[in-house]
């Protein structure tokens, strides 16, 4: 698992972004209106763009914006499923449930690998669960934590014919 971009090291992922900063309006004060606190990340090798601005400081917006990035890579790129889940993904498992938050660093290369595992499976929920060592109901709850996930693998069940994951 250590291949998917979302699954990267923070500060190499960073290094293979174009880093531009801007200004944004709204609320914030002047130092939002005056200063270029806005980030705007850039991954080179996919073309994949993530931003945040909401924060006051340049240095808490790019790491948001790493984060969104890390997330956004996580949705858009799938890659092979290893036969076994990732140290990452065992460390995070307890009594085969995920033990994770939405707002934690491990989430997005947790959430790439469910969906490439899922991928891999033809979208079958239980065999992706059982094949992560976790049951078919803490998957789907991994993945209703991120609703673009769980609608994207909704999408391609319903083209599949099967019933949306709940």
């Amino acid at each position: 698992m250590s291949g998917h971009p979302a699954a990267i090291d923070p500060d190499r992922l960073a290094a293979e972004c174009d880093f531009k900063t801007t200004r944004r309006s709204g609320p914030g004060g002047q130092n939002r209106n005056k200063v270029e606190t806005a980030v705007i990340l850039t991954h080179r090798p996919t073309g994949i763009v993530a931003e945040a601005s909401e924060r006051r400081s340049q240095g808490e917006n790019r790491r948001e914006a790493l984060f969104r990035l890390r997330l956004k890579l996580a949705l858009e790129i799938r890659t092979p499923a290893d036969a076994a889940p990732s140290a990452l993904w065992a460390s995070r498992l307890r009594g085969g449930r995920i033990v994770v938050s939405p707002e934690h660093d491990d989430f997005p290369a947790l959430v790439a690998e469910a969906l490439d595992r899922l991928a891999a499976s033809d979208d079958d929920v239980k065999a992706a669960a059982t094949a992560l060592g976790c049951s078919a109901t803490q998957l789907v709850k991994l993945l209703a934590a991120e609703p673009r996930a769980l609608g994207q693998v909704n999408a391609r069940r319903s083209a599949r014919g099967l019933h949306p994951l709940r």
